[in-house]
Parts: structure tokens; sequence; C-alpha cells
């Protein structure tokens, strides 16, 4: 028995003849009769009472019809959702966020412009660092992931850079860096001062670009700290620990007790927003995030200029 048996035979339920129904389904009369009737000799019995006026059900046959309705209504059912799958309308998605990325505006827009454009799709959110982010994108336990900078390439994965902002440097209120803050700090400024920075296998580009550059000019600087989490890294700041380099999107952060200065522009320190996936796993509700994503990218692109 397959499924265009069962649609065969509910067409003739329906319309009580089979020659109309045979027009209804675009086939011609006998071939229908035959199907029917094949229908009928797997069974060992007759779904319907033959008259010249047409055909009526037997008690075999309504038993069959109101089978037939429930499983091809759920298989249409299967298909719309399957379609709609397919088509990145529905589905659930596994999404890691580092906290730093969380704290740009542009990643929880990204999530809530999806929420309410595809309702139907799921977004699972869940937070670590970007080595155990990239990892489980991997290894297939995450869909996608919204980076800073990437740690790892492994095979496979695509790193798309959506947008990158200005690194600040974030200075307890009572240090004597806190003061001036209109005027942008020079490198040379921080020698001899201590650095709270986030783990360097977590996030090695901004923080390993500074102390690269502190080593070209022989600034001196001491690593007082080393943290799995930014929002750690601004709570040591904040406490007075020491100095760090943060995302110009964490500003406002410890208000109280972080200040906020701008770097040398000259040392071209930036921190970019980077969203991983799989590359040759990105159809369906993947796929629609990552559209969407790169979409509100290129607006917020086009508004900072």
């Amino acid at each position: 028995m397959e499924l265009r048996h069962l649609r065969y035979f509910l067409a003739v339920a329906e319309c009580g003849h089979i020659t109309r129904a045979a027009e209804r389904l675009g086939i011609q009369q006998p071939p229908l009769s035959q199907q029917i009737l094949a229908l009928e000799n797997e069974l060992g019995s007759a779904l319907f009472r033959r008259h010249p006026k047409g055909v009526d059900l037997t008690d075999l046959g309504h038993e069959l019809r109101a089978e037939a309705e429930r499983l091809l209504g759920d298989f249409g059912a299967m298909q719309q959702r399957i379609e709609a799958y397919a088509r990145g309308e529905r589905g659930h998605l596994r999404i890691g966020l580092t906290s730093s990325a969380a704290a740009h505006a542009f990643t929880p827009e990204v999530l809530r412009t999806c929420r309410k454009s595809h309702p139907d799709i799921l977004l699972s959110v869940s937070e670590n660092n970007a080595a155990e982010i990239t990892e489980a994108v991997a290894a297939q336990r995450l869909h996608c992931g919204f980076l800073r900078v990437p740690v790892a390439h492994p095979e496979g994965l695509a790193f798309e850079p959506l947008l990158r902002e200005e690194a600040l440097l974030a200075i307890p209120v009572d240090h004597r860096l806190a003061h001036n803050s209109a005027q942008p700090v020079m490198l040379e400024e921080l020698d001899g001062e201590k650095l709270v920075l986030v783990r360097r296998p977590g996030a090695p580009g901004l923080y390993a670009n500074l102390l690269a550059l502190c080593a070209q000019r022989h600034v001196h600087v001491e690593v007082a700290a080393e943290v799995e989490r930014m929002m750690t890294n601004v709570n040591l700041v904040a406490a007075g620990v020491g100095l760090s380099i943060v995302p110009a999107s964490i500003k406002g952060s410890h208000r109280h007790a972080v200040v906020y200065r701008s770097l040398d522009p000259s040392l071209d320190l930036w921190a970019p927003l980077t969203l991983v996936y799989r590359a040759h796993d990105c159809d369906g509700p993947l796929g629609t995030v990552i559209a969407l994503a790169k979409k509100l990218a290129k607006r917020h692109a086009s508004k900072s200029r």
C-alpha cells in the first residue's frame, strides 16, 4: 500500500464516482479502477459497493477513509514543516556567544530580529569563550557562534567578519591615566603598568597585538591577571587590579569605577565581531540567520560612515 493508493481511494470516496474521481486526479478512469481493485485485493475485501450511479463505501471503506485522512493529513503537515525548514522559516538553532560579542548591541539585535521575523525558528543561546564556541561548532554541538577574534581555524568552518569597533583602554577611576579622558592614550604611557587580559588562548588577537606592540616599542608591562570572560576582565579593572583593553561596546560597564579612553589611533587596534559556522552546512534556518546577520551588519556599517 502506497500513499498514492490512499489518495486515489480518498478521491473516489469523496466523489462517490470513479469517473469523476479520475477527472479530479487527472488520470484515465480504467487505470484508476485497476488501482482501486488492486488495493481491495491487497486488503482481501471490498472497499466500495458498485451501483449504476457510482459507488458507496463498505464498512471497511469507512474505516480506511478515516485512517487515510489522518495519515495523509499528518504526511501533508510533515511535508509543510520540512519545506519550511528547507526555506529557512522554521527549525531549532543552537547559537554560542562570547561575553564581549553579546555586549555589542548588534548581536542581540540579530537574535531579536530573527525571533520577530521568523517566530518558528527556535533559538537556544549559550555563552562561552571563543575557543569553546569554535570547537562546539566544528563538533556540531552548535550551529553557529558570535565571537571576536577567531582563536583557531578548523577545517570546514567559515568565519564571517561582520563589524569592527574601536578598542578602548579600561582604567580604574582613581588611576593617573583616568584623567584627561578627551585625549588618546599613547602606548608609551603604559610603561610599567599592570594589565588584566582575557586569557590569550581564548582571545589572542586584540591582546596579543597589544603585547606585541609593547614589545616592539620597548614598553614594559606586567600581565597582572588573565581571565576567561570579558566582564570578569572589567570587574578586575573596577577593583583596581590593573588596566585592560576592551571593545568600545563594553564602555559603560562599571561607569562609576572604570574610565574608558581611546588609544593612539596609529596603533590600529580594533575589536572585530565575527560569525562562525560550518561552511558546507548552512542551509535552512542557519542560512536565514547568516543572511540576516550580513544584512544588519551592512546596515550598521553604512550608518557608521
